[in-house]
């Protein structure tokens, strides 16, 4: 969308939801849930093995993947233990409270029979992901250089 000085904006509407976006806000809120549920009991599950078992990745390349240590960052925020969280997955406590806004605001959409929609230039949707994606691969060139495992 371009406003009226002509500059590039993003904007979101609200509106009402359809069946679709009901199940996804449903579906959404059910896995971040569980997520949120394991890794507040990561520590516990952990002294007993019965976590999720070690990252694939990690295990055929001996590298960490871009999300190694973010289970454990989670486990640890809970905790309030922000040192080790960052040093684990330095976006880990930014994706914890993430999670926790986004929940609150898939409660409030599904009680609301409300949904969320970006609207902006179609290159700039595309572009998108591809922001997202920087943090992460930053994250990533840390972890494979200088932060632990």
């Amino acid at each position: 969308m371009l406003d009226s000085t002509g500059v590039t904006s993003v904007a979101l509407a609200i509106v009402p939801a359809d069946h679709y976006a009901r199940v996804r806000n449903a579906c959404l809120l059910a896995f971040l849930s569980l997520w949120m549920l394991y890794t507040r009991f990561f520590w516990p599950l952990h002294s007993v093995n019965a976590t999720i078992p070690r990252c694939p990745f990690l295990t055929v390349t001996g590298h960490p993947c871009p999300l190694c240590g973010g289970t454990r960052s989670f486990a640890y925020t809970w905790n309030g233990d922000f040192g080790h969280a960052l040093l684990l997955y330095p976006l880990g406590p930014v994706f914890f409270i993430g999670t926790v806004v986004g929940m609150v605001l898939l409660i409030a959409a599904l009680v609301k029979d409300r949904d969320v929609q970006l609207l902006a230039r179609p290159a700039l949707l595309r572009a998108l992901p591809f922001l997202a994606a920087l943090p992460l691969l930053v994250n990533w060139a840390l972890k494979l250089t200088v932060l632990p495992n």
